[in-house]
């Protein structure tokens, strides 16, 4: 059964570009979930990409819907493949690449494989997946769907939603929780480089960041308590 939604509403540019400035690391010191399995990785690194999530849905060897789904895409999308458990068929290669490439995608997640690596460099489409596979999909018309809740990497991801990805990983967030992320995540940022300083000055890191006051305060509590060590 092929199933098709409208295509979500794209998320604010300045909220992207606020979301452009967070390194993904420093919200994984205050957030715990839209983290997507590290088991996929860039095929490029180096890259940092933002933009709106489209989902689709693909399943064994049917790729039917990811030429369809590239007549519908715009500018700035990040297309986030549920590959429905499947982790032998590449459901995309070079041709499909260029055409994501030219048809302005920022980025393809894929809970599965890819295939054709040297050809998605060449044509610097930022890709991130479970590995390459020699053994492609075919265009059956069997299964698959645009535009609905999908899993990706053990994530929920909804169509709409925000996509962060860089050589880390990829983070899946709404939109609406951009601001209060990048109010949390930027004097975190902005406090590393005079954490750093401090390092360099002969500080110890259980001072620099409160480590060694808390395990002192907490075994202080246990004597209390009459369960420390002396």
């Amino acid at each position: 059964m092929l199933v098709t939604r409208p295509m979500p509403e794209p998320v604010a540019p300045e909220l992207l570009a606020m979301l452009l400035e967070i390194d993904p690391v420093t919200v994984g010191h205050f957030r715990h979930w839209g983290f997507v399995d590290p088991a996929i990785m860039p095929v490029i690194a180096g890259r940092r990409v933002v933009g709106t999530a489209v989902t689709v849905m693909m399943p064994g060897f049917d790729t039917t819907m990811m030429p369809y789904v590239l007549d519908h895409v715009r500018p700035g999308d990040v297309l986030i493949i549920d590959r429905l458990g499947d982790n032998r068929h590449a459901c995309m290669g070079g041709v499909v690449a260029l055409a994501a490439k030219l048809a302005g995608v920022a980025a393809v997640v894929i809970d599965g494989r890819a295939c054709d690596f040297a050809e998605i460099r060449q044509y610097d489409l930022p890709v991130w997946c479970r590995g390459d596979a020699l053994l492609t999909g075919q265009s059956v018309a069997l299964g698959g769907a645009l535009n609905l809740p999908v899993a990706c990497g053990g994530v929920a991801v909804l169509p709409g939603q925000a996509v962060l990805a860089d050589t880390g990983g990829v983070l899946v967030v709404p939109a609406e929780d951009i601001a209060a992320i990048h109010a949390t995540a930027m004097p975190m940022q902005t406090l590393e480089p005079s954490r750093l300083e401090r390092l360099r000055a002969g500080e110890k890191l259980g001072a620099v960041n409160g480590a060694s006051a808390k395990v002192a305060a907490a075994l202080a509590r246990q004597q209390g308590r009459g369960d420390g060590h002396a």
